[in-house]
């Protein structure tokens, strides 16, 4: 599935996650080292951009953190990120430079690219999301499936079996999620790809499409 490795899906020079994301050949591999890596790098940030606060969580001076929203280690939020309202950030979170993180927005177990926007209610758990992509108010990341069996990632008749029961969705870059759509686990949107509101995504979507339904996935013109 070569739609579905790092380099076909991501521009690396949008996040401080680049370092981590090279060692892997698929992106939901790198989802059991991220807390590591944050521990890793955190005190490597320059003291004059980034203030430690609490335990292994760093900020941006320059990030605008609302007062209300709740960021538990390890944590690190970029350069101009905006972190609003009640936002819950339960920990093992990258968010990376001008990101917009919402009103009782969640997050865990992720990678969030630079202008990544998850403004309006959004749950993403053990995700990946990149550069400039934005996902519609109420739209989430289901990261464990019902049976609690491990996930796959299926793409027609090819299988990627990935060994981990938590696993959201990776987004590619400028991909655009519709309002109030649920990304099954195990979901792989390719770069440019814009899916439609109150969808259901279950498998691989590829770069440059626009998903109506499981059965209307178009190539964008």
């Amino acid at each position: 599935m070569e739609e579905c490795k790092v380099c076909n899906l991501y521009n690396l020079e949008e996040t401080i996650a680049r370092d981590l994301l090279e060692t892997v050949e698929y992106p939901w591999e790198a989802l059991a080292k991220i807390s590591d890596y944050i521990v890793e790098i955190g005190n490597k940030l320059d003291s004059n951009k980034y203030e430690k606060k609490g335990e292994d969580v760093w900020i941006a001076k320059s990030a605008n953190v609302m007062p209300s929203a709740y960021i538990h280690g390890p944590a690190i939020i970029g350069e101009n990120a905006e972190i609003r309202h009640c936002a819950f950030i339960r920990g093992k979170a990258i968010v990376g430079d001008n990101v917009v993180v919402g009103n009782s927005t969640e997050l865990k177990n992720v990678i969030l690219f630079n202008n990544v926007q998850v403004p309006h209610y959004n749950y993403v758990g053990d995700s990946i999301l990149g550069y400039k992509a934005h996902m519609g108010a109420g739209s989430i990341t289901s990261n464990v499936k019902s049976d609690k069996k491990l996930v796959v990632v299926k793409n027609g008749e090819e299988r990627i079996e990935t060994g981990i029961k938590k696993f959201g969705a990776m987004l590619g870059d400028k991909v655009e999620i519709g309002c109030g759509t649920v990304l099954n686990p195990g979901s792989v949107v390719g770069k440019n790809s814009s899916v439609y509101p109150l969808s259901s995504v279950r498998g691989v979507v590829p770069e440059n499409s626009i998903y109506k339904n499981h059965n209307e996935v178009v190539e964008k013109r």
